[in-house]
């Protein structure tokens, strides 16, 4: 299901880590490397299309520097950040990188990682808010996931 929601294999999976309300995988956790042994340096990756595609337009409309000014300005979701990036490196010390294989820290770089790992791991505060700027998390009647 996860390779049909991408439309090719998923690299470095490991399993779901959440899934959306009418059952379908919505987060796939990965390991830290690769089946050939190449890093992959985000730990939890949306695979649901509905979310995706809402993220996508988050990011297409300037929402990465906006979170990222927010964080600049905001003690509050400059210390979520903080924890969650100390929680992704706990997760995984063998590639002991921020979210999205963040390295700056206070830096966005993909929403999309920030949204799965607020999914992942509840609690956190700036994916948090990333998932309430999205009009739906998920769609009304129906998954986007044909079985």
């Amino acid at each position: 299901m996860v390779e049909q929601q991408l439309g090719r294999p998923p690299r470095a999976f490991r399993r779901v880590a959440v899934r959306c309300p009418f059952g379908r995988p919505a987060v796939a956790e990965q390991a830290p490397f690769d089946e050939r042994g190449d890093p992959f340096p985000t730990t939890f990756w949306l695979t649901c299309p509905h979310l995706v595609a809402a993220v996508s337009r988050l990011e297409a409309s300037g929402g990465v520097a906006r979170w990222t000014n927010a964080v600049r300005s905001d003690a509050g979701l400059a210390a979520s950040l903080r924890a969650a990036e100390a929680e992704q490196r706990h997760l995984r010390p063998e590639l002991p990188v921020g979210i999205a294989g963040s390295s700056r820290s206070g830096s966005l770089k993909c929403l999309h990682a920030h949204a799965a790992f607020a999914l992942a791991r509840p609690g956190y505060e700036l994916g948090d808010r990333i998932l309430a700027e999205l009009p739906r998390m998920w769609p009304d009647h129906e998954c986007c996931t044909p079985r």
